[in-house]
């Protein structure tokens, strides 16, 4: 019998500047901080977010997505490797499409136009290391 589940817990990523990554995950999606290591932790803190390594995790409708700052700074991410081709976010309709064309358009953040693939439409960007992201509208 197969493993019985009802839908995703947490993604994390891993990256090579959370200084970066941050910025460019708090200006495009804005999400809320579920766990992060404070400044000044005192070692009992340090402890229990340990899992962290100095990265954050947000928390938003889907549930939650990680930033893990390991990788060396000159890696990046490659969707023909083994592992993670993209990671794909639910928007509820193609004017919120429109709406994340002019977010990225603001930041001078590059991007595929709104591709209708019938049943749904996506729009296609990357992130500061390379992870190929996606908005879909169902």
């Amino acid at each position: 019998m197969p493993v019985t589940v009802n839908d995703f817990s947490h993604v994390r990523l891993t990256v090579s500047d959370i200084d970066v990554s941050r910025d460019f995950y708090d200006q495009v999606f804005g999400f809320d901080v579920a766990f992060e290591l404070p400044d000044n932790p005192d070692e009992e803190t340090k402890e229990q977010l340990a899992f962290l390594f100095g990265g954050v995790i947000y928390s938003f409708a889907g549930g939650l997505l990680g930033l893990r700052p390991v990788a060396p700074g000159q890696d990046k991410f490659d969707e023909d490797r083994a592992g993670l081709d993209h990671v794909s976010f639910a928007v509820p309709d193609r004017a919120a499409l429109e709406q994340a064309v002019a977010v990225l358009d603001e930041l001078g953040i590059a991007h595929e136009g709104i591709k209708d693939l019938g049943d749904m439409a996506i729009l296609e960007f990357r992130d500061p290391d390379n992870i190929a992201l996606e908005l879909t509208a169902g």
